[in-house]
């Protein structure tokens, strides 16, 4: 069986997210890239470069956004209530990413980030409270590798727990975000959590990605066969992938541990493949409420289940325990190719 990389027709260098490209949207411009710039007849001037980060706050909520943008009209938007990736879209402007239509304290899609636990899986609210509290840009970040901010618009952004946190979750802790957008359009989110308390603890952590599909029922995922998983609708019961590829007749509410980094959605319909890498997440959560839960959910339509398909990247079965000072990274990079 042909691995995921090469059925989707992309290199396994390609994968790695390692392009060569000139604009250094996260970084103070050079003499030499000043100057590349007008050898190449570049039109655009350096103070709409800078401009493809943009702070603008939501009419309804008065919350800043932050909107990233790439020169090929490419774009993501993230909220500062829980870091939350609202909107991501190709430089067609086509949205990427599936958000209910029902308004709801929380938005119910993009990408909500789930820390310091993964659903139900503890005694804190549910996915944990990072995604409801407020976060603020990080003005001053350590820095990350060179690669992880070269040729792409970015920002950073952190929480630290509040005197309300400490309380229901008593350990101290920096969580710092980065989220970026390559030229190529790739959307990548960085991760770290630093434990500044005098003891250690332990946490489970989710980017809990909404894609946008054509229909459920034309879809399938590869990348997870032959895989043990916890089966949610069957009080976490453990089985064995059996199938070559994951397709949908029905509700889905799974865990699948110790995965590949590289996940492959097939949307055959409208012909594009979503590839999801991941560093640091073992596990791979995959959901779609079907008809009949989506009909009880209040933050969700009726007949959206057929719209989506929820792909956790994700440190579930195994959780991340930190001694004090140490620190852990978790990475998601997304991309959508052509496919047949």
């Amino acid at each position: 069986m042909k691995k995921v990389h090469e059925k989707i027709g992309v290199s396994q260098e390609r994968c790695r997210g390692k392009a060569q490209i000139l604009n250094y949207f996260c970084e103070p411009f050079s003499t030499a890239q000043k100057w590349l710039f007008t050898v190449f007849g570049t039109l655009i001037s350096e103070t709409n470069l800078r401009a493809a980060v943009e702070v603008t706050k939501d009419k309804s909520t008065g919350i800043e956004q932050v909107v990233l943008r790439n020169p090929q009209g490419a774009s993501a938007r993230v909220s500062l209530h829980g870091g939350q990736i609202l909107s991501w879209r190709n430089d067609h402007g086509e949205e990427l990413l599936f958000t209910s239509s029902k308004l709801s304290k929380a938005v119910r899609g993009g990408i909500p980030i789930c820390f310091p636990q993964f659903g139900t899986r503890g005694l804190l609210e549910q996915y944990g409270f990072a995604r409801n509290k407020i976060w603020v840009i990080d003005q001053n970040p350590p820095p990350l590798h060179p690669n992880d901010s070269k040729g792409k618009s970015c920002i950073d952004l952190l929480l630290k727990p509040s005197e309300e946190d400490l309380k229901i979750w008593p350990h101290s802790f920096e969580f710092r975000l980065r989220v970026s957008l390559a030229e190529d359009g790739y959307l990548t989110m960085i991760s770290r959590i630093r434990n500044i308390d005098c003891k250690p603890f332990s946490f489970s952590f989710a980017y809990r990605t909404y894609f946008s599909i054509s229909d459920i029922s034309e879809v399938r995922v590869e990348g997870l066969e032959t895989l043990d998983y916890l089966e949610n609708l069957c009080q976490k019961q453990r089985f064995t992938e059996q199938g070559d590829a994951l397709t949908f007749e029905s509700e889905v509410d799974r865990v699948y541990l110790n995965s590949l980094d590289l996940i492959a959605v097939f949307d055959h319909e409208k012909k594009r493949t979503f590839t999801i890498q991941k560093k640091g997440l073992l596990d791979v959560g995959v959901w779609n409420p079907w008809e009949k839960k989506s009909k009880s959910m209040a933050d969700f339509g009726d007949e959206e289940y057929k719209k989506m398909l929820c792909i956790d990247a994700a440190a579930v079965e195994k959780p991340i325990t930190l001694k004090p000072g140490e620190e852990w990274t978790g990475k998601l990079e997304l991309a959508v190719v052509p496919s047949t």
